[in-house]
């Protein structure tokens, strides 16, 4: 019942797939053999369409693309003169006459198969997505704007793309300030807002009505930001592969955006507990739940003292902290995490910092737990009052790296680090648009303080 697919993290490729961002700790070569692969399997329907690229008759000018693409990203040199060496213009290249050896360590497929991934990889035909442009700024200007204004969504004001993917978007709150406060002066500079939103809730569903948004804010959205503006839902953010094959989401957004991250979805990490540990934790905090179908559909019954209580069938699912962290850095130059309770909050401490130790395996953060596991950091933290910041490398080593989603740490690696992260104490800021759950945060009286994470991506 607390299990589901895990969603596999994919390659750190900003814009075309002539950019590939390696991680100083890996081999450039086995990161960039995955990458190929990975949008191989990712852009089905790109992949089909090889097919044709490696024809007799357009051998020659695929070759040609190949060699010219593969020089103008920023991939490591050793990678470019492996390319260069394979893909050397002859008088009439053949496919036979290829270096088959260099082609497998490259991509690890066959000659006829590597040349439709590198096709797919260096976008020879167009994957979906394209018409949405892409973020401008580097991660290294993105951290140095972000260090300068406490408002992350300054951003959308320099970044060419000026685009938001906000993911559990509910009520659509956040969306709808945003937009209020950002989308005015874009149209005047004629620039428009790109906002994606996507909701697992059903909005034929009779469960989860608060958390639903009034047809009205969604007709006021569309008239802002007309096809700049599209709401996904019934939508589950960690099966996107229908929409990106469909091209209505962009590979990259200027920001990725996750308002009150789900308890419990993401406030246990399954590479860290075991589901035993997990689901008995639920029944002591959460009360005894059921699967049941009320009016039709499927649903969780959880019963809390003398209570019952009914929400989607899939709200105690747990995906974990990794699985959130890998899809924000995959879709945004600059993440954000805002109106994060506490218990999701240590569980994604963990994740980011990189010594072990706050890791600990089969054991539940607790109140008493959280001094001993975290010590300073827990102080330093526990200390920070409403409205204030810290960055976090300055309590601790910062993750280099991440291992896939729902594994454990002893699984190869793959690189997921962030450069920068900014920890905020609170639910709301001045000047910051934010959810419909964070500004109810202070009425909330048994909930601690909430935390705004911001985050940018190695």
């Amino acid at each position: 019942m607390l299990d589901r697919p895990r969603p596999q993290p994919s390659c750190d490729i900003y814009g075309t797939g002539t950019t590939l961002v390696m991680n100083s700790e890996t081999d450039p070569l086995a990161e960039f053999r995955h990458c190929v692969n990975r949008h191989a399997r990712q852009f089905s329907a790109q992949w089909e369409a090889s097919k044709r690229l490696i024809e007799k008759t357009a051998f020659p000018s695929t070759i040609t693309q190949l060699l010219r693409l593969s020089q103008e990203g920023n991939a490591p040199e050793a990678i470019k003169e492996t390319l260069r060496r394979v893909l050397r213009q002859r008088a009439t290249p053949r496919l036979q006459d290829l270096d088959s050896e260099s082609l497998k360590a490259l991509t690890g497929l066959p000659p006829a198969k590597a040349l439709r991934a590198l096709c797919v990889y260096f976008e020879l035909i167009p994957r979906p997505g394209a018409q949405w442009p892409v973020p401008s700024l580097s991660s290294e200007e993105v951290e140095r704007r972000i260090r300068a204004s406490a408002n992350p969504f300054e951003l959308l004001r320099d970044d060419g793309a000026a685009s938001v993917l906000d993911l559990g978007a509910g009520d659509l709150s956040f969306a709808a300030e945003l937009a209020e406060q950002y989308s005015p002066e874009l149209q005047r500079q004629n620039r428009r807002m790109i906002l994606h939103c996507l909701d697992r809730l059903d909005p034929r569903s009779t469960l989860g009505a608060p958390l639903r948004p009034d047809p009205d804010r969604i007709r006021t959205l569309k008239k802002q930001l007309g096809p700049a503006f599209s709401y996904f839902s019934p939508q589950d953010m960690f099966s996107l592969r229908s929409l990106d094959e469909a091209g209505q989401l962009a590979p990259r957004y200027s920001l990725a955006v996750c308002w009150a991250p789900a308890t419990p979805t993401f406030a246990y990490e399954p590479g860290r507990l075991p589901h035993s540990m997990i689901e008995a934790d639920l029944h002591r905090t959460k009360g005894t739940f059921r699967r049941i179908r009320f009016q039709g559909e499927p649903a969780l019954e959880v019963r809390h003292g003398d209570r019952a209580l009914l929400f989607p069938s899939w709200k105690f699912e747990i995906v974990g902290p990794v699985a959130l962290l890998n899809l924000l850095r995959q879709r945004g130059s600059l993440c954000v995490l805002g109106a994060v309770d506490a218990q999701v909050f240590w569980e994604l401490l963990a994740q980011l910092l990189d010594e072990p130790r706050y890791r600990p395996p089969g054991r539940l953060f607790t109140a008493a737990s959280l001094p001993e596991i975290f010590g300073e950091i827990y102080r330093a933290l526990d200390h920070l009052p409403i409205g204030d910041s810290i960055n976090l490398a300055e309590l601790g080593s910062l993750r280099r790296q991440f291992p896939p989603a729902g594994e454990s740490a002893s699984v190869s690696h793959v690189p997921a680090a962030f450069r920068y992260i900014r920890i905020s104490r609170g639910a709301t800021f001045p000047g910051i648009p934010a959810s419909s759950t964070a500004r109810k945060f202070h009425l909330m009286v048994e909930e601690v303080p909430p935390w705004f994470l911001t985050l940018v991506p190695a």
